[in-house]
C-alpha cells in the first residue's frame, strides 16, 4: 500500500512511519519542518521504500499516488503551536482541506490525527469521546484547539457528504524517543532537568494530573483506528488511562534518572487543565487496543535516548 504521512519526520510521525514500514507499505514522509526535524528520519533515508517530501500541506501538494493518508501534519506541543499561532491554524483548516481532495480523488483511506485538547479543561471526568469539551475559544491555546475542532468538522463533512473513508483519533499526552526536550511537554522536560541534575519546574502546586501514553503504544493504535473494519466515520480516544498528578510524574522521573534534583514549584500558566484521562472504552470494543507500556519502563526507555543527545543541545542552562 501506498501510504502518505504528512508530519511524518515529527515525534509520533516518525515512529509511525517506522510501524508501516516493518509491515510492508511503501511511504511516503512530507513535512515542512517547521517542528519536525530530519533527524527523527535519517535512519530511514536511502530505503528504496521509503521518500522524504518537505512541503507544507497549506500549498497545493506534490503529485503522490496514495491508498492511505495519516494526518499528523501539525505543531502539537505548547512551545511549537505558542511560536507558530497562525501556521498552526492554516495546518488544520486550508491543510486538512487538500489533504481531504486529495484523499476523496484518490478514494484514499484517511485519518485524522486530533487531540485530547478538543476537550478543553473538562466538566467530565474520564473523558468519553461524546464530551463536547469546555474551550476557550479566543484563549493562549486557541490555535490549537480550535484548529483541531475544526479540522474535525472538516474531516467528518468529507465523511459525511463526500464518502470519503475517514476517522478521526483524539491523543492524550504522549511521550517516548525522538519527544525532543525543548518542546515545552512534561516529560520530556522532566527527564532533561533530571539527568542533569537540575530541578525539577512544576507549575503551580502539581496536583493538576495527566495520563501518559508511550509512543509505541500509541502508534498501535493508530494503525488499528485507521486499518480495523467499521472505523469509518468514528472517533476514537488514544491513550494511556493511568492518571498521575505532575508531582508524582516528577518522583518517578527522579526514581527513573536517578537524581537528587529537588522539586521547584513555579507560577502556573494560563489556563492550565485540571485533570486529564481518556476513556478509552471505545478502542478496546472497535480496535481490540489498550496500552501495553507502564510508566516507569517508558520513561527509563525515553531517558536512555535523551542521555544520548543532551549534550549536543543546547537548553537553558
Amino acid at each position: 500500500m501506498n501510504v502518505l504521512v504528512p508530519g511524518g519526520a515529527g515525534f509520533i510521525g516518525s515512529h509511525l512511519c517506522d510501524a508501516l514500514l516493518a509491515l510492508g507499505h511503501r511511504v511516503t514522509a512530507l513535512d515542512n519542518l517547521l517542528t519536525g526535524t530530519r533527524e527523527n528520519i535519517a535512519h530511514l533515508e536511502g530505503r528504496t521504500d521509503f521518500r522524504f517530501l518537505q512541503a507544507d500541506i497549506v500549498d497545493p501538494l506534490p503529485d503522490v499516488e496514495v491508498d492511505a493518508i495519516f494526518h499528523l501534519a501539525s505543531a502539537a506541543s505548547p512551545e511549537g503551536y505558542g511560536r507558530h499561532p497562525i501556521e498552526t491554524l492554516m495546518t488544520n483548516s486550508m491543510g486538512t482541506r487538500r489533504l481531504l481532495d486529495l484523499a476523496r480523488a484518490q478514494r484514499a483511506r484517511f485519518l485524522l490525527a486530533s487531540t485530547s485538547e478538543i476537550y478543553g479543561d473538562p466538566l467530565v471526568h474520564p473523558q468519553p469521546e461524546t464530551y463536547w469539551g469546555n474551550v476557550n475559544p479566543v484563549g493562549p491555546r486557541a490555535c490549537y484547539d480550535e484548529g483541531k475542532r475544526f479540522a474535525e468538522a472538516i474531516t467528518m463533512t468529507f465523511i459525511e457528504r463526500e464518502q470519503v473513508d475517514g476517522r478521526i483519533i483524539r491523543i492524550f499526552n504522549t511521550y517516548g524517543p525522538r519527544n525532543q526536550p525543548d518542546d515545552g511537554r512534561v516529560v520530556p522536560n522532566f527527564l532533561s532537568q533530571g539527568l542533569r541534575g537540575r530541578p525539577l519546574t512544576v507549575y503551580g502546586d502539581g496536583l493538576q494530573t495527566r495520563s501518559f501514553c508511550f509512543v509505541s503504544d500509541l502508534v498501535q493504535g493508530i494503525l488499528r483506528a485507521m486499518f480495523a473494519a467499521s472505523t469509518t466515520g468514528e472517533v476514537i480516544n488514544l491513550g494511556n488511562p493511568a492518571e498521575v498528578t505532575i508531582l508524582q510524574l516528577a518522583e518517578t522521573v527522579k526514581q527513573v534518572t536517578g537524581a537528587a534534583s529537588e522539586i521547584r514549584r513555579v507560577p502556573g500558566r494560563p489556563e492550565e487543565i485540571a485533570r486529564r484521562k481518556p476513556d478509552i472504552a471505545k478502542a478496546g470494543r472497535l480496535l481490540d487496543w489498550q496500552p501495553q507500556v507502564p510508566l516507569q519502563q517508558g520513561l527509563a526507555e525515553t531517558a536512555a535516548w535523551l542521555r544520548g543527545i543532551l549534550p549536543d543541545l543546547s537548553l537553558d542552562p
